[in-house]
């Protein structure tokens, strides 16, 4: 049985009812306008909900395809970063080249540039081989050296190479001059595991005036090298033979270690 708040609710709904219908039509018309407005919003919040949500669910990516992207973009990162690496290479090699040529055109020298191919494994720094033959005019006991000074000399050649054995080997001595004080001696072997020392022997001045910093030349003596090839400068002396002869040590201007180009010269 229907409670006495459920009639009066069902009679406030009927009477509304007729109130409504006996409404004139533009007055019913300008209240439905009012009610609609009422809800529009949440319609319109509704339908935006919507669309967010079917963006979002086409905008998600598997798992599988962000791995396979991330793959991508790591590779080409790879890629790009080995093309970088080449191209500073190539530029540091073209500045070298031109630095070669230059330093090339200011020497009185017939020169012909030539690249180390070859390291004696059981030799390391007293003999390496040069992509310069016998077919390129390269003959035995040329002079090799590079834009800090004396290298060596072609020991061995063959039609496409050529061996050449360092300064610092006992099969490459070198006629040498100190310049600042006229004095000349015989450069002779490395000192001890230290290639870029080597022994300045047979200096027949025993009162000799030599100091650390001296530059030290070819003599032009000997019939290998000419005269005035930069060889190094005086380490240190010391007085040897009972003191009748004076020895020093050299630190060689060129790096026998990290030679790349040199020249051979032709006279």
């Amino acid at each position: 049985m229907l409670k006495r708040s459920h009639y009066i609710a069902v009679g406030a709904v009927v009477l509304l009812a007729l109130v409504l219908l006996n409404l004139p039509s533009h007055t019913l018309a300008r209240i439905k306008l009012g009610v609609g407005s009422l809800f529009l919003p949440l319609f319109g919040l509704a339908n935006s909900a919507d669309q967010v949500a079917n963006k979002a669910s086409d905008s998600i990516t598997t798992r599988s395809e962000l791995l396979r992207q991330n793959e991508a973009l790591t590779r080409t990162n790879q890629e790009l970063r080995m093309l970088i690496m080449q191209a500073q290479e190539t530029a540091r090699e073209n500045v070298r080249l031109r630095q070669l040529v230059s330093w090339e055109q200011t020497k009185p020298w017939k020169l012909k540039l030539g690249k180390i191919v070859l390291r004696d494994p059981g030799n390391l720094w007293h003999t390496v081989q040069i992509n310069l033959g016998s077919r390129d005019g390269v003959r035995e006991n040329m002079p090799v050296l590079n834009m800090d000074g004396l290298v060596g000399r072609v020991s061995s050649v063959a039609l496409t190479r050529s061996t050449v054995v360092l300064v610092g080997d006992v099969n490459c001595k070198v006629a040498a001059k100190v310049l600042e004080t006229g004095e000349t001696g015989v450069i002779g072997t490395t000192d001890g595991g230290d290639s870029s020392l080597v022994a300045l022997g047979f200096i027949s001045n025993k009162s000799s005036k030599l100091v650390p910093g001296q530059t030290v030349v070819t003599s032009g003596m000997g019939g290998f090298f000419p005269a005035g090839i930069m060889i190094g400068r005086i380490a240190d002396s010391r007085q040897v033979d009972f003191g009748l002869t004076t020895e020093a040590r050299v630190k060689l201007s060129a790096n026998l270690s990290a030679l790349d180009e040199v020249w051979v010269l032709f006279q």
